[in-house]
């Protein structure tokens, strides 16, 4: 059910959204609830209740979840939780023996397991038993290349089926995965895979983007000889097979001597490593984040299954690359029986609207993308709700940065009008969500929906109190959960990861954004907390200044910083302009006007600058501290993470930032 009419102006937080009575009824998420009241004889009235009592109960709340989505395991056994308010310390299911790949693998509904689209014209799909058929070749490769439990495999390859498969078949013998992106240059993949020391590589020939051809195996072999500890390495091909790199054996030669047999599924401890993911790498040497495999299982099963209403046989796509953990997020929805849909390449390629006529080919049920792309679509006035059909589709999925409200309305006024459209909200270090979406809660203008079930999500202020609602201040965790790391890389004893979430808050998990719980039950983040600016002692989001600044026509991106000076921090403004538009005195009075009105005279920048591009990591999340490192004349750390470094550049020695 869509409310506001088209070409709607709305406030902040006003209903965008509300679903009707008989899409409550259906949601797995009103099911799960009226589960939890049988089981457990309480009466929960409504999703805040619920919320209550995931947090109150967490034990409970697990077990129940993993029962009402049918984890596939040898054993779970009867406790969920030990040391309980340990954080870090807890233990999850300390006598469960389980195996991630065997939960995405089951049987499940019959069809496409796996779709895959390239911007080059690329098209392949894969039936649910042809991924199991190929998933069990590629583990019996792994194993006769000396790879066993607790191994590394490491993947610098496209968003493609092998990737899948060989993410699968690591898993099912209890190796441990970590993939990036092919666009990664090589510093960047050595940087990660040198931590780790990878038995296996795993390497692609080449990619597209943006209509062009990009060959990798030069760069590929030259990482392979860089990592002494990968005895084999293996190349896929983008379309056609060809000459692989030097030292890699082509994919389908490696596979060729073992035939599909039934798969063994190695069960192993409820925290074995599954994977290990790596920090943006923008404030110094990317972190290897440990993720174990059942909190990455139940804490995707409950995000997908309730907060996202995946129901088997749904078509489910993230536009994403396997360098973000929106990758590892999607493979996860395969256990809720969904379609995988995969694409890679420019989402604007060969057209504008490639993605969503991808959407009407595939019966796309769930769209995942970032809030720049949205952003994106908003400025060049894209309008797919004029030109295609989207009849299957429930729910957008938006995450990567905070979701500005203007980019709420475009998607009721341009894309779809009923439709959840759920900004989600949390990071590597959970691979997971701490706020997100709920397909039975009314959708909120610049609002996440909920607190995620069995998180103990709140604000804390400066000094460290609860805030208020409405109140901005940390983001933290007050209780353990599942998808908690198992630890850092290369830290035994565990002092890098308690300082980077629990030294400022002793025993609670501060995450790092700046946000506020809102009356309704929702969230709305405000930024980075330690992008925050802070004239005159008080903190301002970045992402306040963003809403107001963009939407102003002639201006297509910005970016803010505080900047030192005489004794104080100023606000200093980078924006990028639209071609045709240039920053006079008229239009940089209309940027500060529109601060002052709509946020406050405090928001007001001392300083605009335009500038041509502002520098974002490969995920598209913006860097406010790399060009304040540069602005200040310091080095800005691992220009590798960055998309394009070279725009780092743009910020160096700007004469007007050496004047009042």
């Amino acid at each position: 059910m869509f409310c506001p009419r088209p070409g709607f102006r709305v406030k902040m937080n006003d209903v965008l959204w509300q679903p009707g009575p008989e899409r409550v009824e259906r949601a797995a998420v009103t099911a799960f609830r009226a589960a939890v009241e049988r089981r457990w004889g309480v009466r929960l009235p409504d999703y805040g209740a619920l919320h209550a009592w995931s947090v109150a109960h967490r034990d409970r709340f697990w077990l129940t979840l993993w029962d009402f989505c049918g984890v596939i395991a040898e054993r779970r056994g009867e406790r969920a939780l030990v040391d309980g308010d340990a954080m870090p310390g807890a233990r999850w299911f300390p006598d469960a023996r389980l195996n991630y790949a065997e939960n995405l693998l089951r049987r499940g509904s019959e069809g496409d397991a796996l779709v895959f689209r390239g911007e080059n014209g690329a098209r392949r799909r894969m039936s649910r038993d042809a991924l199991r058929a190929s998933v069990s070749r590629a583990a019996q490769a792994l194993r006769a290349s000396g790879v066993g439990p607790g191994d590394r495999v490491a993947a610098c390859l496209p968003n493609m089926p092998e990737t899948t498969v060989a993410m699968l078949a690591a898993a099912s013998i209890g190796a441990v995965w970590s993939s990036c992106s092919p666009d990664f240059g090589a510093r960047g993949v050595l940087d990660r895979f040198g931590q780790i020391e990878p038995k296996l590589l795993l390497g692609c020939d080449g990619y597209f983007y943006n209509g062009r051809r990009r060959d990798t195996r030069a760069k590929l072999a030259g990482i392979a000889a860089a990592l002494p500890s990968a005895a084999t390495a293996v190349m896929a091909f983008y379309d056609e097979p060809g000459a692989p790199a030097a030292g890699f054996a082509a994919w389908d030669e490696w596979l060729a001597p073992f035939a599909p047999r039934p798969l063994e599924f190695a069960q192993l401890p409820f925290d074995h490593p599954l994977m290990v993911l790596f920090s943006s790498g923008t404030t110094g040497r990317p972190k290897g984040i440990v993720h174990g495999a059942g909190g990455t299982l139940l804490k995707h099963l409950c995000e997908h299954r309730l907060h996202g209403g995946i129901e088997p046989g749904d078509r489910v796509f993230f536009f994403t690359t396997c360098g973000w953990m929106m990758w590892n997020w999607l493979m996860s929805a395969l256990a809720s029986e969904a379609a995988l849909l995969l694409y890679d390449g420019s989402p604007f390629y060969p057209s504008r609207t490639a993605l969503f006529d991808y959407a009407d080919d595939e019966g796309m049920t769930h769209f995942g993308t970032s809030a720049r792309f949205i952003e994106a679509l908003g400025k060049a006035r894209i309008r797919p709700v004029d030109t295609h059909n989207l009849a299957a589709l429930r729910a957008v999925f938006s995450t990567g940065s905070p979701l500005a409200p203007e980019s709420f309305d475009h998607v009721y006024n341009a894309v779809k009008r009923d439709v959840c459209l759920s900004s989600i909200s949390g990071g590597t270090d959970i691979v997971g969500c701490f706020a997100l979406g709920n397909p039975a809660l009314p959708v909120r203008r610049g609002e996440l929906q909920c607190l995620a079930l069995g998180m103990a999500t709140d604000i804390r202020t400066h000094a460290g109190a609860p805030a208020a609602i409405g109140e901005k201040g940390e983001l933290v965790c007050t209780k353990p959960f599942p998808s908690m790391p198992v630890g850092f890389w290369n830290d035994p004893e565990g002092a890098r990861y308690r300082a980077a979430y629990f030294e400022r808050f002793p025993g609670i998990w501060r995450h790092g954004d700046y946000a506020e719980i809102t009356a309704s039950g929702g969230m709305i983040v405000h930024g980075r907390s330690d992008a925050t600016l802070n004239p005159g002692g008080v903190r301002i989001g970045t992402a306040e200044i963003y809403r107001q600044v963009e939407r102003l026509p002639e201006v297509v991106e910005s970016l803010a910083i505080g900047q030192e000076w005489k004794g104080n921090a100023r606000i200093v403004l980078f924006v990028v302009l639209r071609e045709g538009a240039a920053l006079d005195d008229a239009l940089a009075a209309r940027i500060r006007a529109q601060l002052r009105e709509n946020a406050s005279p405090r928001h007001v920048p001392a300083k605009i600058v335009e500038v041509a591009a502002v520098p974002r990591t490969k995920s598209g999340k913006l860097v406010e501290l790399a060009v304040r490192d540069i602005v200040h004349g310091r080095p800005a750390a691992n220009r590798e993470a960055l998309d394009d470094p070279s725009v780092l550049d743009l910020y160096r020695n700007i004469p007007g930032l050496a004047e009042p």
